[in-house]
């Protein structure tokens, strides 16, 4: 996967918006959750990646139960850099593992993020969840 790719998947993402907080190198895919006070939003982070780096990296929030699977089945996938581990994953995109599946892992992680906000802020993204992704769930 190249970064004009990973870049248009997080951006595809309901209320997602590009951010550089840690200065130009680093973009920061955040979530703009609308709040009760008119003009103001809540942002969260759930990607960062630097686009200018090789190979090309990303941080994904991810279950913890589940990243620690995903770490074990694939060496492409290490806890998160510079990141809370345990919540973290840093996935290599030039590594060989599918887009597919890392498209996945880009929903998963703005799926866990969009689910800590308010219920209103959720259904003002329009986020319905795993059900967005064609899940029986």
């Amino acid at each position: 996967m190249d970064v004009r790719t990973l870049r248009e998947i997080c951006l595809g993402l309901p209320g997602v918006f590009e951010d550089w907080p840690f200065g130009p190198d680093t973009s920061v895919m955040k979530i703009k959750a609308p709040t009760s006070v008119p003009a103001r939003h809540e942002t969260k982070m759930f990607a960062l990646f630097r686009a200018e780096r090789s190979p090309l990296t990303v941080n994904l929030k991810c279950d913890p139960a589940l990243a620690e699977q995903l770490r074990a089945a694939h060496p492409e996938i290490i806890p998160g850099y510079h990141m809370n581990k345990k919540h973290w994953n840093t996935i290599d995109c030039s590594a060989g593992l599918p887009e597919e599946m890392i498209r996945d892992l880009i929903e998963d992680s703005y799926d866990l993020v969009v689910s800590t906000l308010s219920k209103a802020q959720r259904e003002a993204l329009g986020w319905r969840g795993l059900v967005d992704r064609g899940s029986d769930d």
